[in-house]
């Protein structure tokens, strides 16, 4: 009996075909045979068409706490950077009293982009430490912001231009930034800005890898966190 030889050289042509001693001539009308044909692979999620966080990969993924159902995916990077955060998380998990999130800001985007980062975590569930809603009139900010670090499982840090501006005068933000830096809860969140800016100014704080609203929209990054704080 005469061997195909699709396994070796292939059936991608009409002539590949016909030169085959079992496809060919009469053999290849005969219904008992079938051509050979090579399995087509479709790239999964993991393999393309993800977006780079810091300018690597453009792979995506999903970490372990994203639910099955979730349309939100990360990069590798992502899923690195932001795992300690989530094991962290975890550990709390036996703290309700906790807030899920204290966010760090400057005093400008107090109005602007905190408070719309703020709105966006909050319609998602999340329960937000942001001082133009929790200092109260009277009441000393630095002890309030003290209660506030010490009250919430994650800490964000957004990193504006304006942020950058003000750290350098080791203002109030400044004071937040090191008790944020001191624990393993902390993710920066990049906004109108660079890491590279960042680490000019910070290079603590800029060592630490988190979002980037260069690559992903604001309301992706408040997805991805609140993801990362759902217990």
């Amino acid at each position: 009996m005469a061997r195909c030889t699709a396994p070796v050289n292939g059936h991608r042509s009409a002539s590949a075909r016909a030169n085959c001693p079992a496809c060919g001539g009469s053999y290849g009308r005969y219904s008992g045979y079938r051509t050979y044909s090579p399995p087509s692979y479709s790239p999964s999620p993991t393999s393309g068409g993800g977006r780079s966080s810091g300018g690597g990969s453009s792979r995506s993924s999903k970490p372990r706490w994203s639910g099955a159902g979730s349309s939100v995916w990360y990069t590798p990077e992502q899923v690195r950077a932001l795992t300690p955060v989530r094991n962290s998380v975890e550990n709390l998990a036996n703290r309700p009293d906790l807030r899920d999130v204290f966010l760090c800001h400057a005093w400008d985007d107090r109005q602007g982009v905190a408070k719309e980062l703020h709105d966006l975590l909050e319609s998602r569930g999340v329960s937000v430490w942001f001082s133009e809603k929790d200092v109260g009139l009277g009441v000393p900010l630095l002890r309030a912001i003290d209660k506030g670090l010490a009250n919430s499982r994650v800490g964000i840090v957004l990193v504006t231009p304006a942020l950058l501006r003000r750290l350098p005068k080791e203002g109030i933000a400044d004071k937040e930034l090191s008790a944020l830096l001191a624990r393993d809860q902390l993710v920066p969140i990049v906004h109108e800005t660079t890491y590279e800016a960042l680490r000019e100014i910070s290079p603590l704080l800029g060592s630490r890898s988190g979002l980037d609203t260069a690559e992903e929209p604001m309301a992706d990054v408040a997805a991805k966190l609140a993801e990362l704080v759902a217990l």
